[in-house]
């Protein structure tokens, strides 16, 4: 997509969100969780440095971190649909001839075993197996 202004790009893109959020709310059994994931989703893409549960909320203009916490540890959704979606999104929007994805896996050593994701695996950051926090990128 060369030679689309800025303002028209950063509408297709909303414009993408907007449906892959619709397309999420089939996965949660009450809109009002559906409605959490979404906020979860834009909290995740905001600008804010560190996304805390706390900073989420305020972001989505939550009293606490409640409403989006649910949506993780309380709701009862299909994390293989979740799954299946993401796949297939990605091979519909990715895909092209001769397409390469490459998936970072970042590791961020971590002390304790309290935040979200931590646990004893291996990260290339220390090399070996550590108390980490590994995400794809």
């Amino acid at each position: 997509m060369t030679g689309v202004a800025i303002e028209q790009m950063l509408e297709l893109w909303c414009v993408e969100l907007r449906q892959v959020k619709a397309d999420l709310q089939s996965l949660f059994a009450h809109p009002s969780v559906a409605a959490s994931a979404a906020a979860f989703l834009d909290g995740l893409l905001g600008p804010e440095r560190r996304k805390t549960g706390w900073m989420r909320a305020e972001a989505a203009g939550d009293p606490g971190p409640w409403r989006q916490q649910a949506v993780l540890g309380r709701s009862h959704w299909d994390a293989d649909a979740l799954r299946d979606m993401v796949r297939d999104y990605a091979l519909e929007t990715l895909a092209a001839p001769g397409a390469v994805l490459v998936i970072d896996d970042t590791g961020f050593l971590k002390q304790g075993q309290h935040s979200c994701g931590v646990g004893r695996q291996y990260t290339g950051s220390a090399g070996k197996i550590a108390n980490s926090d590994v995400r794809c990128q």
